[in-house]
């Protein structure tokens, strides 16, 4: 009786095992393929150096694209977090007629394939004139992550006891005061979380950017892909190692925020 659960829990267990492997081994040949002394994306390696990463972190080409994408990638995450944050209050608490369909839009590029997307914003800033501006990836990027700030704190929300703000109100705190005193504090765990995946989004994201920048406004996703088409090097797989250790710390922050917003949550009142 004793030895099925028990039998269930370690098949799972590899189960699971499997899976992460299937998953993780293509992401971990990039690291030994980072880390070769030859000119070739080749294993087994003929050697090891660090010659690859001093490129990425040397070259005008990859900085520049490096830089892109950090000053798009914030600029894209506040303009995300704040209309995203002021959406998710507004379908939480208000109340007005298609307000199920207005979520249903606001959510649309979570759903719509990213190519579409890319095709969408591009007929849009070529009409604006804005193709090949950073502006135009910046507003891209923040519609593209917005639905999930929205998302996020939404269900932060949820959980969230009005009767805090109208105690605010008894005494004296007009609605902005209550929204930034009593409000933001609360429900922070959830803009912070939606605020560091939609950089994640934009910062990761390489589709809209090969349609709206030019060479000289590439962010360091599509730099990457460009360099695939142009010039097989071991500095695109380095780039691809500090691409995903920058996604995996920004993950890992998350789940800790998760944590502890959970924890906070089941501590007694």
């Amino acid at each position: 009786m004793h030895f099925w659960p028990r039998f269930r829990a370690q098949l799972a267990g590899v189960h699971t095992a499997l899976v992460l492997l299937f998953i993780l081994a293509p992401i971990a040949i990039m690291v030994p393929i980072s880390l070769t002394s030859g000119t070739m994306l080749t294993l087994p390696v003929p050697g090891w150096s660090w010659r690859w990463y001093e490129v990425v972190f040397t070259d005008p080409r990859w900085t520049g694209a490096f830089l892109n994408s950090l000053i798009v990638g914030f600029a894209a995450t506040v303009i995300a977090t704040v209309l995203g944050t002021l959406a998710a209050i507004g379908l939480t608490w208000g109340r007005f007629p298609g307000q199920r369909i207005i979520l249903a839009l606001i959510s649309v590029p979570l759903i719509l394939p990213i190519i579409i997307m890319g095709v969408a914003c591009f007929s849009f800033y070529a009409t604006l004139g804005l193709v090949g501006s950073r502006f135009a990836l910046v507003l891209a990027h923040a519609g593209l992550a917005a639905p999930v700030v929205v998302t996020t704190v939404m269900a932060n929300l949820k959980s969230f006891d009005r009767s805090l703000m109208r105690a605010g109100a008894s005494l004296g705190a007009s609605p902005l005061l209550a929204f930034r005193r009593i409000l933001v504090p609360l429900v922070a765990p959830g803009i912070c979380t939606g605020a560091l995946i939609a950089f994640l989004i934009s910062f990761d994201e390489v589709v809209i950017a090969s349609f709206l920048t030019t060479a000289e406004q590439r962010t360091l996703p599509r730099q990457i892909f460009s360099g695939v088409r142009e010039s097989i090097s071991p500095a695109i797989a380095a780039a691809a190692v500090v691409l995903i250790f920058i996604s995996a710390a920004i993950l890992a922050l998350t789940a800790e925020m998760q944590r502890r917003a959970r924890k906070l949550q089941m501590r007694p009142r």
